[in-house]
């Protein structure tokens, strides 16, 4: 008897596909090709939640994130994706939205939400910047930089390893050819970037096919 297990993606933007009018961004990429394999009658239904929101910080997750998984919640299984920290690493007006210490804290009870629901669960990484934006205040009002990027990535690397989870590094695959791969706003990927990183994903979501 096949199974039907659900993958939830959350995270912002970059999640949700933002900038990318070609493929709709890496989770869905992933959500046809996990269709494509079920219509041709291979192996058990995944069914991928995109769950992105523009802009939201884990502030915003940790409020929404039991409902979510409650709300979608297989009997056969659950995938969770936890992609953040583009926003939280941003400082806007002298102040950092979500400091190191308080995203890692944040990022440590989603796992936590998460593991009520899912023996599998991924940490995403953040991706790096565009030089052109940098260390700028941008027309948003927010300034990132790669060094941050770094820091908070490093987070994310202890806690997947303290938890014994799967880090998706996105940020390594990315980095060298950043300034083609990302889209002209210097944070979200072009349609070539989200191409990339669904080519990563990809063989991790056939582990569940």
């Amino acid at each position: 008897m096949k199974k039907i297990v659900y993958g939830l993606f959350f995270g912002d933007s970059i999640t949700y596909g933002e900038y990318d009018g070609v493929f709709g961004g890496w989770v869905d990429i992933l959500k046809r090709y996990a269709l494509q394999k079920f219509h041709e009658g291979n192996g058990d239904e995944l069914i991928l939640f995109n769950l992105g929101i523009g802009g939201e910080t884990t502030e915003g997750l940790l409020k929404r994130m039991p409902v979510e998984l409650r709300a979608r919640n297989s009997a056969d299984g659950n995938l969770v994706f936890i992609s953040y920290g583009a926003n939280d690493l941003a400082i806007k007006e002298g102040m950092q939205i979500v400091n190191p210490e308080k995203f890692k804290y944040n990022i440590i009870t989603a796992v936590q939400h998460a593991q009520e629901f899912s023996n599998d669960i991924y940490l995403v990484s953040i991706l790096p910047i565009s030089k052109n934006i940098d260390g700028v205040v941008v027309g948003s009002g927010k300034l990132r930089s790669n060094e941050e990027v770094i820091t908070y990535n490093g987070i994310l690397k202890n806690i997947a390893k303290e938890y014994s989870l799967t880090y998706i590094d996105f940020h390594s695959a990315l980095f060298e050819d950043k300034e083609v791969l990302l889209s002209a706003d210097g944070v979200h990927p072009n349609e070539k970037g989200y191409g990339m990183m669904a080519e990563i994903a990809i063989p991790i979501i056939e582990k569940y096919l």
